[in-house]
């Protein structure tokens, strides 16, 4: 079988949802399958046995290329269009995986090219267009909602990444029979290409290190507003109170929200109990979640689960997750502490998972149990087969 991926993303980068697009090719290809990813010129090429990467022009005056909705976006989707179709022409493909918005360009040209159709629904079009804040219009966020109602009745196969997002699929007019839940759950290392590893590592330096006796509460991840930073920050302020030897360590963001971050920490008075590092490598990543006591993901809203809560439940570390639906709808009390999205709620989390050492250790247990039972990397395959038994 030859498939043809379509990726509107930076394909790839380490910043989160380009992640799910490199795991769905790389166990796709183990099953034998030819494929091509056709992407964004902004990216680290990875090497993946049987996959091409096909790239539009890089336009490094749109870049970053922001997460959601964007007028950037929209210029390089319509580049994605033109080479969409260059591919179809000159290539056979059976089968075509859209992910996200490409479906709505995809929907139309299956008819003519005659290929058969996979829905990689990461989320709502039509909510994000609201949740990102990127317009107020009724009639383009109706036009948005029309066209991925058509695209869930047009594909031959739909997969949805969460509990909800699928609910709301089936709920759309997917039948059961052609939809799939398939979470963002596995996290091999990726193989980036030789000089892109080598340019990822320089930017690493060296990492931060704490001194014997100092518990270190870690998040790390994008720092959109959503994301709950400056909540935790708040309620990382409380615990040191009662626990002044507790230190926060904070992974990712952009410059500019790393040091908005940074001076809401200094104006608490936190000092060197709290830690920025920017963006790093994920083996940088890794590291520090190796060498933390207590993982945290403070997370105000949404419905959508977030990739990193399935590495969260296999690290072997307590979690401490908000009570929100993008979490409860995989975690619950006997696999993490949920506190309320504000900061005392929080506060009173970190500090049960920081000095409760049998109720973490419960809790650790409980959590790789259950990642090794639904969302290991055998479950992932069989959901990966399934899915072309459906589209072959």
């Amino acid at each position: 079988m030859k498939l043809l991926v379509v990726a509107p993303q930076p394909f790839f980068t380490p910043r989160g949802t380009p992640f799910s697009v490199y795991y769905r090719t790389l166990v796709t290809a183990e099953q034998g399958v030819q494929i091509d990813i056709l992407t964004y010129g902004v990216g680290q090429d990875v090497d993946i046995p049987g996959v091409r990467i096909v790239r539009i022009p890089r336009l490094r005056w749109l870049e970053p290329v922001p997460v959601g909705p964007s007028w950037r976006k929209l210029v390089l989707d319509f580049l994605m269009v033109f080479w969409t179709i260059g591919l179809l022409l000159r290539h056979r493909y059976e089968v075509v995986h859209a992910h996200e918005e490409s479906v709505f360009w995809c929907r139309f040209l299956k008819p003519i090219f005659r290929f058969r159709l996979i829905y990689d629904m990461h989320s709502s079009l039509p909510q994000q267009l609201e949740n990102f804040r990127f317009t107020k219009s009724r009639f383009l966020i109706g036009t948005f909602k029309a066209l991925e109602d058509s695209s869930l009745r047009a594909a031959d196969a739909v997969i949805t990444i969460c509990p909800d997002l699928g609910d709301y699929a089936l709920i759309s007019g997917v039948k059961p029979d052609r939809h799939l839940l398939i979470e963002n759950s596995i996290f091999d290392d990726v193989k980036l290409h030789v000089t892109d590893v080598a340019e990822a590592e320089a930017k690493f330096d060296k990492p931060v290190t704490f001194a014997p006796g100092h518990p270190v509460v870690l998040y790390a991840g994008t720092f959109e507003a959503y994301q709950g930073i400056e909540i935790l920050v708040h309620a990382f302020a409380e615990v040191l109170k009662s626990k002044p030897e507790a230190r926060l360590l904070l992974v990712g963001g952009a410059d500019d929200q790393v040091s908005k971050i940074r001076k809401l920490a200094e104006s608490l008075g936190l000092g060197e109990a709290c830690v920025l590092t920017g963006r790093v490598p994920k083996t940088a990543a890794l590291h520090y979640t190796r060498s933390a006591q207590v993982l945290v993901s403070p997370r105000l809203h949404g419905n959508n689960t977030p990739l990193k809560i399935y590495e969260l439940l296999a690290s072997g570390r307590p979690l401490v997750a908000t009570r929100i639906r993008s979490h409860t709808q995989v975690l619950d009390d006997s696999v993490c502490y949920l506190a309320d999205p504000d900061a005392a709620s929080l506060a009173a989390g970190l500090l049960e998972a920081l000095v409760d050492e049998p109720g973490s250790a419960a809790r650790v247990r409980n959590a790789m149990a259950m990642y090794e039972r639904e969302y290991s990397r055998p479950v992932y395959e069989r959901k990966i087969r399934r899915l072309l038994e459906i589209v072959t």
